[in-house]
């Protein structure tokens, strides 16, 4: 797609953002179903060139738990909302340099992740919880762990996430800013609009173009311009760059074999591409399995056009 268009350029490190002199672009996956509960292949999409994970969708996978859990009752719910293999995931995406995405996973889920990653994480696209009561936003604990991750949480623009699904403002969308600011500070702020993946918009920001209104209300509420430096695109700067650290004091560490238990495996949000019956039902739904995840590594690229 960055081919495409002129002003995209597909970067896959911190350096190649800042060497761009175009728009840069990452590929990421959005939703860990994709790797086939498969340490072996979340490498071989690292290779491929993506380089962040959110590690849940819509559905739990065998190893990690939605943030859907209880709100949509199709999708069981699990106690253990972050599995050994799960944890195994986690470590070796700091390990490889894969940025780790929490938006969509559960509240627990969050909790697990930020106890046990060496690297900073994000949230690619939410918001507060405290200000909107929705189970894609983020409470003020997992705020606090946010920070002392020193990771990010790119706020989110849909009106279902800023106000509810009731009509919303720029001010409305600021005051999430606001919120997150005075909870984690603005070093764990960035942008997330969203834009690619739904519909629905405070008045004043339909698209992209309108990022500068955004940015003169943040002014008018004393935000610094160093501060709207960090969320516009140093925060995310810093967190790539501080996975790519992690990543290079690990050179020495061989990649994890273990695999997960055949046990778990009883979930239908997962990919299974190597035991498929050769006839013409089976066939059709594992090339629909497959179209499906190629959808959302072509999709997810758009939430993290990094701007120069």
């Amino acid at each position: 797609m960055c081919k495409e268009y002129d002003e995209l350029e597909l970067v896959t490190s911190s350096q190649g953002i800042s060497n761009s002199t175009r728009i840069a672009c990452l590929i990421g996956l959005e939703g860990g179903h994709v790797i086939d509960n498969s340490l072996g292949t979340l490498r071989m999409f690292y290779d491929l060139g993506v380089r962040y994970m959110t590690l849940t969708h819509t559905c739990n996978t065998p190893w990690a738990e939605t943030s859907s859990k209880g709100i949509h009752p199709f999708y069981e719910n699990r106690e253990k909302s972050l599995t050994d293999f799960g944890k195994e995931v986690v470590k070796e995406m700091n390990r490889i340099g894969m940025i780790i995405d929490l938006s969509h996973t559960s509240f627990n889920t969050s909790q697990a992740v930020l106890e046990i990653t060496k690297a900073p994480i994000i949230f690619s696209h939410s918001a507060a919880f405290a200000l909107c009561k929705i189970h894609r936003n983020v409470p003020d604990d997992i705020l606090i762990s946010l920070k002392k991750n020193q990771g990010l949480i790119m706020i989110n623009f849909h009106t279902a996430f800023v106000a509810c699904d009731k009509s919303a403002n720029i001010s409305n969308l600021a005051d999430h800013f606001d919120y997150i600011k005075g909870i984690a500070g603005p070093e764990s702020i960035g942008i997330g609009g969203d834009y690619d993946g739904v519909n629905g918009f405070p008045v004043g920001l339909e698209d992209v173009s309108k990022y500068p209104s955004l940015i003169k209300e943040l002014k008018s509420r004393g935000w610094t311009q160093e501060e709207l430096g960090g969320i516009l695109r140093e925060n995310f700067l810093r967190v790539f760059s501080a996975v790519e650290r992690i990543r290079d004091e690990q050179t020495s560490q061989k990649p994890s074999e273990n695999e997960i238990p055949a046990t778990e495996l009883n979930y239908n949000c997962r990919l299974d591409l190597r035991n498929v019956k050769l006839n013409h039902s089976t066939i059709s739904k594992a090339q629909e399995r497959i179209q499906n995840s190629l959808m959302f590594i072509i999709t997810a690229w758009m939430i993290f056009c990094v701007c120069m």
